[in-house]
């Protein structure tokens, strides 16, 4: 009975471990090879990394050691501070470089950051910097590196990041949504605190959100409402050519703003090196068909009874239906490269259902009001005949 008991508790005990995810290992349990210690550290929040260090208050020295645990095979990882502001954009970055198909080995260099489409090209820092290392164990990358602080302050902005190489060696751009966007915060050498910075979001991120919802509310919701103004408002006889001038007002006011959506697009390219080539690939598309759009209905739209009106027609429904489509495809993909949360995707596909059951049921009411009509001169024909 008691070896039985004691098989179950055994088993019990395997399934348990299997089944509940491991703790991350803390900074404070981490072992340094060739008995490196550090007085002070900190998990950082995303990321798998952790930063420790030892502080000179004297002579403004830092000893310090980044670790990004769970490293993927030809990878690269960074740390940085920042000593002008908050953003990437003037780090003073720490990088190693670990490819697999050079036995492992590994690239320790400085890199100063000078704008978002930077390469991480080895330069001098713009302080002293006495030695920089890189090992690789349990996994994990770490960072050596000495320094003089920049100055006497002992609070600094500091950066974080991890991104691929390519076969050819080229370091591939890190994911520009999800955790490396909030890989940043400030240190304390001195107190040994750590914590997010909070309160204003960097230029680049805001700019994102902004490109995001130009091209949403644009290409994604009021040009689909156009194209259903002009379809079924037509129909009703009373209303005139009120339709068309309501259809051309919406179209205008989301061509207009598609076109300031895609010049957000175009300034965080150049500036930030932010490319996504499909995204890229479908919003020049986009603006292209567009202004084809623009062009032939307003300087090449032939009369209703002209006989080339037919072929005008037929482009301007499938221009404006390939639009519509590819737009919608484009949000989608821009909400995935934006990281958005799941309830703005959520909201964007209860308002695209919205306006697919409104064309839903116009389509029926138009469909019933035209047989009417069609009956009723039918009717009106009969009568007239002797």
């Amino acid at each position: 009975m008691a070896s039985l008991l004691i098989n179950l508790i055994l088993i019990l005990s395997l399934i348990t471990t299997l089944l509940v995810p491991a703790t991350p290992q803390s900074c404070n349990s981490f072992t340094f090879p060739n008995d490196i210690n550090f007085k002070s550290c900190k998990d950082l929040p995303v990321l798998d990394s952790s930063i420790h260090w030892n502080y000179y208050a004297s002579s403004r020295a830092i000893e310090v050691a980044f670790k990004k645990a769970n490293a993927k095979e030809s990878s690269w990882v960074a740390w940085a501070i920042n000593p002008t502001s908050s953003g990437m954009v003037g780090s003073q970055a720490f990088v190693a470089i670990r490819r697999s198909d050079s036995d492992g080995t590994l690239r320790a260099y400085t890199s100063p950051l000078t704008s978002y489409a930077t390469m991480l090209q080895e330069g001098n820092l713009s302080f002293p910097v006495h030695s920089v290392s890189a090992s690789y164990r349990n996994n994990s990358i770490i960072i050596f590196a000495s320094f003089q602080l920049p100055t006497n302050a002992t609070v600094v902005n500091h950066v974080w990041q991890e991104g691929l190489v390519g076969d050819d060696g080229t370091l591939r751009a890190h994911s520009f949504s999800g955790p490396n966007v909030q890989s940043f915060g400030t240190l304390d050498f001195a107190s040994g605190k750590v914590f997010k910075t909070v309160g204003k979001k960097n230029s680049r991120t805001t700019l994102k959100n902004v490109h995001g919802f130009l091209n949403a509310i644009s290409w994604g919701i009021l040009m689909p409402i156009g194209v259903i103004v002009a379809r079924y408002m037509k129909v009703f006889d009373a209303l005139g050519p009120t339709w068309f001038h309501v259809h051309r007002a919406i179209q205008s006011l989301a061509y207009l703003i598609g076109v300031v959506g895609f010049g957000t697009g175009l300034y965080m390219g150049n500036h930030y090196g932010v490319h996504h080539a499909p995204h890229r690939c479908i919003g020049i598309t986009l603006l292209c068909l567009a202004s084809s759009q623009v062009c032939i209905a307003v300087f090449l739209r032939p009369k209703k009874d002209h006989k080339y009106r037919i072929f005008w027609n037929i482009f301007h429904y499938v221009v404006g239906y390939v639009t519509i489509a590819c737009s919608i495809w484009n949000v989608f993909m821009g909400f995935d490269l934006l990281g958005a949360h799941k309830s703005w995707k959520h909201a964007y596909v209860g308002i695209i259902i919205a306006i697919a059951a409104i064309a839903l049921v116009l389509e029926v009411i138009t469909s019933i009001w035209k047989r009417k009509g069609a009956k009723e001169d039918q009717v009106d024909t009969n009568q007239e005949q002797p």
